[in-house]
């Protein structure tokens, strides 16, 4: 069964594709942004507000999202977490 984090503003991403979630104060994740902006692969959730966090996807795709990276961890963690209970049913 295929899980999804919200990321804010109600948009979901599927938990199984996320490979990295960034802060975007760095220069390297700054330029990983721009470079995925430039070849068309930022999907932008951030509904104009500041970007708090960069999902980085298997397909390479960068999503900035408003809501900060802690929140997004704790949601994929706690996800996970109910996922281990359920297989133990």
């Amino acid at each position: 069964m295929m899980k999804f984090i919200n990321i804010g503003f109600g948009n979901m991403v599927s938990a199984g594709r996320i490979v990295a979630i960034a802060s975007p104060d760095s220069a390297p994740v700054k330029r990983l942004v721009q470079d995925a902006r430039e070849d068309g692969r930022v999907i932008d959730v951030s509904c104009g507000r500041r970007t708090r966090a960069v999902i980085i996807t298997d397909s390479d795709h960068v999503i900035l999202s408003a809501i900060q990276t802690e929140t997004i961890t704790n949601r994929l963690s706690s996800d996970e977490a109910y996922d281990s209970d359920d297989e133990e049913e």
